[in-house]
């Protein structure tokens, strides 16, 4: 019987961070972060192409430098945090395109689970001060919240759409190696 070893990889949360931007009135962008996260990556290859990938993130830790606004996404016209104070995602696929990757997996926001397709650019491996063999990847792509259930819409007098519906999504991860 072949035994496949297997590597063990964990979110560095020190050297990483989860970004969001969406349109506000369709003509300026809002930025946010998610502060608390975590997740693994468990491969057995050198260029992680077989990884299977655990991410999740705190809703109560969304932080869009505006107190209100906070409040707001956390409540139930929202993400509902007090129901679902987890957004998760499990890869289903992560295959190297040229010289960037192609990450698959389920997301899952308000206990809706949708298939999305994000790009990954690899920064490459490096040992730390410590002796520590860390790696590091950043994340892109494009959501639609609706198809999530943020679904919640407000228009202004003027007729202005004031939440858009794409979230552009950059994460910078660094992993750090199991022994």
């Amino acid at each position: 019987m072949d035994s496949v070893l297997k590597t063990n990889w964990l979110i560095d949360p020190m050297h990483s961070e989860v970004h969001f931007k969406v349109k506000h009135l369709v003509i300026s962008t809002v930025t946010g972060t998610f502060k608390s996260f975590e997740g693994s990556l468990e491969t057995s290859t050198a260029d992680f192409q077989d990884a299977s990938i655990h991410f999740s993130m705190d809703v109560s830790s969304i932080d869009t430098n505006q107190e209100q606004r906070d409040v707001h996404l956390k409540s139930a016209e929202f993400f509902d945090a007090d129901q679902f104070p987890k957004i998760s995602f499990q890869s289903t696929s992560f295959k190297k395109d040229g010289d960037e990757y192609v990450l698959t997996g389920d997301l899952t926001v308000k206990n809706v689970t949708k298939q999305v397709k994000l790009d990954v650019e690899f920064g490459g491996v490096a040992t730390d001060f410590y002796g520590n063999e860390k790696a590091g990847f950043e994340i892109t792509g494009k959501i639609s919240r609706k198809e999530f259930g943020l679904t919640w819409d407000g228009i202004t007098e003027a007729g202005a759409i004031v939440v858009g519906d794409d979230i552009k999504l950059n994460i910078n991860i660094q992993l750090a190696k199991q022994a």
